[in-house]
């Protein structure tokens, strides 16, 4: 409903020098509005308009902030609008489980920049539109369930204008949530540094369409949260751990064999689980004495079918952080060396493709790698050792790359 309750502050200067900005500040009927402008002659400008609207006895719409005879296009687009333009740009160019990862971003700023609408789905409903349907381009030509569908059009009525993010009061809303999980309580260093890395980009894309003035997140005072740089060793596997853990699932006959030479290649040679799934028989090179070696030049990262370009469970790509035809060299051990020989002569698939794996074996899922039907004799513990706590999820390697898909 318009209002003709208008109310104006002062014009404020925002930064000093080349990147100094105007702001004007309003609100109408309660709500507050802002909007910065490069020069103070182009404030000066909008802030008369607005007056003289006043004046003239115009009614202001709560929602944009501006006369009704005023609103323009640029001035109705909604954040929630804005977010799925910008998955549909950058779909393209990212890698397989990225956009699972941008979708969940833009579901905790979208949430935030919600207003209370009548008719809200529940949360958890709400969370699925806009993950799996909103925020998920292969969806566009799919007709969601009843069910769905309200949820995306409450989601839509309910988002706030993109222009409000002028205010550095709203986008404190949307870095707060970005902060907490859904129990409210703090999260991770790096799930705040990823969503905020979303929702910076988003709101760059913002600007390069001329919907904001510049990107209102570098007008916030924000502390990056410490990320650990490197794993504990104290949950680090042990070589003599990884040994009778080797053993014990190579004992699930067939399958375990191949299980046995993929878990051997996260271990020994600190593979990523989406670069052992593509490892070749041409790949390895293994000598009958000596330190052997992996040449990789695959992937294939596990996003689920729904987020990926061929609707396949993975996507097969480039190394991670490397150019498309780069490969990379590993030394493997003579250990290891032996287990992966008498595999590869034995199982392996020829080199046209695949990772080495016995007729008729499943493909290595995650995280459901180890649901062989049976389950392996139980090693012995290792014996405590004084200092170091339970390693009751330990890694495989010394370094993080075995955590990703």
């Amino acid at each position: 409903m318009d209002s003709y309750d208008i109310r104006f502050w002062d014009i404020k200067k925002l930064g000093n020098g080349t990147g100094a900005r105007y702001r004007v500040r309003w609100a109408v009927d309660g709500r507050e509005h802002c909007k910065s402008f490069k020069a103070r002659p182009l404030a000066d400008g909008f802030l008369t308009k607005l007056k003289d609207a006043v004046r003239d006895g115009q009614p202001f719409n709560p929602r944009t902030g501006l006369p009704e005879a005023e609103v323009t296009e640029e001035e109705l687009i909604s954040w929630y609008a804005h977010a799925r333009a910008y998955t549909e740009v950058k779909w393209a160019n990212l890698a397989p489980v990225s956009p699972w990862s941008v979708a969940e971003a833009l579901v905790t700023v979208t949430i935030a920049l919600s207003e209370k609408e009548p008719g809200a789905p529940e949360p958890r409903v709400l969370r699925q539109a806009l993950f799996a349907w909103a925020f998920n381009p292969a969806t566009r030509d799919i007709t969601p369930p009843p069910q769905i569908a309200a949820a995306l059009d409450w989601a839509e009525r309910a988002s706030l204008p993109v222009t409000d993010l002028e205010d550095t009061a709203t986008v404190r809303l949307a870095l707060g949530a970005c902060a907490k999980t859904l129990a409210g309580k703090p999260a991770a260093g790096s799930t705040q540094r990823r969503k905020r890395s979303v929702f910076y980009n988003a709101l760059g894309y913002a600007v390069e369409l001329g919907l904001l003035g510049s990107n209102p997140v570098d007008r916030i005072q924000w502390t990056a949260p410490a990320v650990a740089a490197s794993v504990d060793r104290r949950v680090v596997v042990s070589p003599a751990q990884a040994e009778m853990l080797l053993n014990a699932v190579g004992q699930l006959g067939q399958r375990g064999e191949h299980l046995k030479t993929f878990f051997a290649c996260l271990y020994y040679a600190a593979l990523r689980p989406s670069e052992g799934v593509m490892l070749r028989e041409s790949d390895l090179h293994l000598p009958r004495t000596g330190w052997g070696r992996i040449v990789l030049s695959a992937s294939a990262s596990r996003a689920g079918r729904a987020w990926t370009d061929e609707g396949t469970a993975r996507q097969e790509r480039g190394l991670k952080h490397r150019a498309g035809n780069e490969t990379r060299t590993i030394p493997i051990p003579r250990s290891w060396s032996g287990c992966s020989a008498r595999t590869s002569r034995g199982s392996a698939r020829p080199s046209t493709g695949g990772s080495s794996r016995p007729p008729g074996a499943a493909s290595c899922r995650t995280p459901a790698t180890t649901r062989s039907g049976t389950r392996p004799a139980r090693p012995p513990s290792p014996p405590p050792s004084t200092g170091h706590r339970s390693a009751a999820a330990p890694t495989t390697c010394g370094t993080r790359r075995c955590r990703c898909g």
